[in-house]
């Protein structure tokens, strides 16, 4: 038998109103906090953690991939820049400008130059990968771009805001309420645009959905490294490389091809490992396993690469990720639910407003069925988990994030609801922003209306 206890009814203080109210702080609020407060709607960007970034910054991802086609980049708008702020800063490094990509991506030199930094096409079946563009980036320098263009734009920022539930009139969302040091605080808004990774907002108001999940992870950075030495070794005694290699990973115990990148700062390479397999990010007890069995396996890995990894003699754990590495949860179950098939076949939409690697985002997947005025933004949108596999990236994510930005104040300025928003509008101010909507498909996509 479950025991409960019932909590009384009490006044909640209102703390703010805005035109549009966005929960989370990550990559995709970020991005539509300021996609909406740059065409003229007062935002308000609520994040339960005391920065912004979210996994690309809490959660150490330290690369932006899954933004191109070959060679033509598919993310750009707020995501590129937030990577040229961060070049210009040198905490960011791209293998090449991005109106300058060239044909070297399949070169075994750009393979041994760019590879250690995780900047290759993962999706491809042959190796090595073809490098493409991407960038690997400093987590505090993602947050200070952040805080940069939030600033610029007038966003109202409140951190240390922990989401609680929906405010809901009939099917109409009407704000949120936020656990806080000073207690529940509500904040309204006509809008209000759910970019917590979890579906949080929309889950709690009541919208359907679907819950899955793939692994866990705890991400660290280690100093001390010499990269060019392990490289060295890398390239050099291959096959004694490849017996270390086996080992590290049997100790990490699940990793990608690579147990260790590079990152900006010279020595600190981060892990995004090791794989925690069979754990959900929506219990407690399952993120306390991840946090301590992650630290233990990254124990036991220092020391066999301090003894037996050239380059790692002297390495020494820098931090863990503040935040765990979650990659699915729940998902929502909008108006339109995007398959696997439509990722790999390309399925291009009329209504698409943005755009992933090779595939596209439809209005419809970012609406719940049951609730009015409320967007889905992120890893949580509309898809079948091995879709949202394939479509979950940072890049797109942010590509989606500002899409519901504009969506919103496209709504607000007709005096609709953004579930009859005009896309082409949506579409049109896209473009005008430097991002890509995905209005125009690429030869290679195929067709699905938006009726179907």
């Amino acid at each position: 038998m479950i025991e409960t206890i019932h909590q009384p009814a009490r006044d909640i203080k209102v703390v703010d109103r805005s035109d549009v109210v966005v929960v989370g702080g990550g990559p995709a609020g970020i991005s539509a906090a300021v996609s909406a407060a740059r065409n003229g709607a007062s935002v308000t960007l609520l994040e339960r953690y005391p920065y912004v970034g979210g996994l690309a910054a809490g959660g150490m991802v330290l690369v932006l991939d899954d933004m191109i086609n070959e060679l033509e980049i598919t993310v750009r708008g707020i995501c590129m820049e937030m990577i040229e702020r961060m070049k210009a800063w040198g905490l960011c490094v791209t293998p090449t400008d991005r109106d300058r990509l060239i044909e070297f991506r399949d070169t075994p030199e750009a393979w041994q130059r760019w590879a250690r930094w995780g900047l290759f096409d993962f999706h491809t079946p042959s190796m090595p990968h073809p490098i493409c563009f991407s960038a690997a980036f400093d987590p505090d320098a993602f947050k200070r771009a952040a805080y940069d263009i939030l600033g610029v734009a007038g966003v109202k920022l409140r951190t240390h805001s922990w989401f609680s539930s929906a405010i809901v009139e009939g099917r109409t969302i009407k704000g949120v309420i936020c656990q806080t040091k000073a207690g529940m605080e509500a904040i309204l808004g006509d809008v209000v645009i759910d970019t917590t990774g979890d579906l949080d907002v929309a889950a709690s108001a009541g919208a359907s959905y679907v819950e899955s999940n793939f692994i866990l992870t705890t991400v660290s950075r280690w100093g001390g490294v010499d990269t060019d030495a392990a490289e060295r070794f890398e390239r050099e005694d291959p096959e004694a490389f490849k017996l270390v290699d086996h080992e590290a990973k049997r100790l990490i115990g699940g990793c990608w091809s690579f147990w260790w990148l590079k990152t900006p700062l010279p020595g600190i390479v981060w892990l995004n490992c090791p794989h925690m397999p069979k754990l959900s990010g929506l219990k407690v007890e399952d993120l306390t396993q991840a946090e301590l069995e992650g630290r233990a396996r990254i124990a036991r890995l220092i020391d066999f690469a301090r003894e037996k990894m050239p380059g790692f003699e002297n390495a020494y754990v820098v931090d863990f990720a503040p935040q765990t590495g979650v990659r699915q949860t729940r998902l929502l179950d909008g108006d339109y639910v995007v398959t696997k098939d439509d990722v790999m076949a390309r399925r291009h939409f009329t209504d698409t407003v943005c755009r992933g690697r090779d595939y596209y985002t439809p209005y419809r997947a970012m609406l719940p069925k049951e609730i009015d005025q409320l967007i889905v933004a992120g890893r949580h949108y509309s898809a079948t988990p091995q879709a949202q596999k394939s479509s979950r990236e940072i890049p797109p994510c942010m590509a989606m994030g500002e899409a519901a930005g504009v969506a919103a104040v496209v709504a607000l300025n007709a005096g609709t609801t953004v579930r009859k928003a005009d896309v082409k509008a949506i579409q049109k101010q896209m473009r005008a922003q430097g991002a890509d909507p995905g209005d125009v498909p690429s030869e290679n996509a195929t067709y699905l209306e938006a009726a179907e």
